[in-house]
């Protein structure tokens, strides 16, 4: 397989977590968020930030990688990433520190215009992940070799997940295994495995990451 990196493309609350989780067991060196070169440098698979924000970058930065995007119901993420950003606002938004710039810069360009009152409405956030969903679309538009859109909810995305990438699948692996229920993000912090990739070296970060 000649592929350079696979990048996890869905906004947070999609499903990420399930995802590196099933790459790890794959047989791929996996990184759920990657914030210093070294990580970029040795991970094969990487989501969330800052690759939900910067795929476009990431594609010319890196060719020859695929990009898996992960749809969720908008019923469903709509109140998962309400609970998620208002846990996060007051460091998103805080001046004097707070999340790392990565994250800040992410979080706040994807989300756009976020604030209190936006938080409260449900089309604010439907309208940040259909725009977010139509721009990957568009993007990748009539280049399926390197790009595939899979709900994880749903049965037959695991096959096409494994389909996509033409991998073989380890005896007993047939589906993702769903973490981070019910608005608890600490899932991956959980995982020991031998392919899991720091996202930080030590708990700091490169100001340029790639």
């Amino acid at each position: 397989m000649n592929i350079n990196r696979i990048f996890i493309i869905g906004l947070p609350r999609t499903g990420t977590t399930s995802v590196c989780n099933t790459f790890l067991e794959l047989g791929f060196k996996t990184a759920h968020t990657a914030y210093t070169k070294q990580c970029f440098n040795n991970a094969q698979v990487i989501a969330d930030t800052p690759i939900f924000n910067d795929f476009k970058a990431l594609d010319k930065r890196y060719p020859q990688s695929k990009f898996i995007y992960l749809e969720r119901e908008l019923a469903l993420w709509v109140p998962s990433i309400r609970q998620l950003l208002q846990r996060m606002y007051n460091n998103l938004t805080r001046e004097d520190g707070g999340f790392n710039p990565h994250i800040k810069r992410c979080y706040l360009n994807t989300f756009k215009n976020i604030s209190v009152q936006n938080m409260a409405c449900d089309i604010y956030f439907k309208e940040q992940y259909l725009q977010h969903f139509e721009q990957a679309q568009s993007y990748f538009k009539n280049r399926e070799n390197d790009f595939l859109s899979i709900n994880i909810s749903k049965k037959e995305s695991f096959e096409q997940l494994c389909t996509f990438l033409n991998c073989s699948v380890p005896k007993g692996l047939s589906d993702f295994e769903k973490m981070n229920i019910g608005g608890k993000v600490t899932a991956w912090n959980k995982i020991k495995h031998p392919l899991k990739i720091d996202s930080t070296a030590n708990g700091k970060i490169d100001k340029v990451i790639y």
